[in-house]
């Protein structure tokens, strides 16, 4: 499975792309926390998402839908989320289809660096 492409859409195989995050190795940027959070949804992988949520808004358990297909994944804005940043925000739109329907899903989100480690904290949709 690590060389197939990776879902986040980096153009990357997964082992060399989310897969190590997926691991437990702490994401960069926010941006790539967030391209990790996306290739988790798609691949159902639910420790990722509630590891890598912010301890004051994660909640006690997540639910994904095995019939829900994620797609594809548009980065839309960043701004700050860097190695030096404390906070950052990375908008995207998500594509998916469940069955015969198709939609997507756009969201601001915002990211927080604690102890090295960058943290999903909350998003708007948009």
């Amino acid at each position: 499975m690590d060389d197939q492409r990776c879902p986040c859409g980096s153009g990357d195989v997964l082992g060399g792309c989310c897969g190590p995050l997926l691991a437990g190795a702490p994401a960069p940027t926010a941006e790539r926390l967030m391209r990790s959070r996306y290739t988790a949804f798609a691949l159902g992988d639910v420790a990722h998402l509630l590891a890598t949520w912010h301890p004051s808004t994660r909640p006690r358990s997540l639910d994904v839908d095995p019939g829900l297909e994620w797609r594809r994944l548009v980065i839309v804005d960043r701004s700050a989320g860097g190695p030096f940043d404390r906070e950052g925000i990375v908008e995207f739109e998500a594509f998916w289809t469940h069955g015969g329907e198709r939609g997507s899903q756009r969201e601001r989100s915002r990211f927080v660096r604690e102890e090295r480690r960058w943290l999903y904290v909350d998003g708007e949709t948009t």
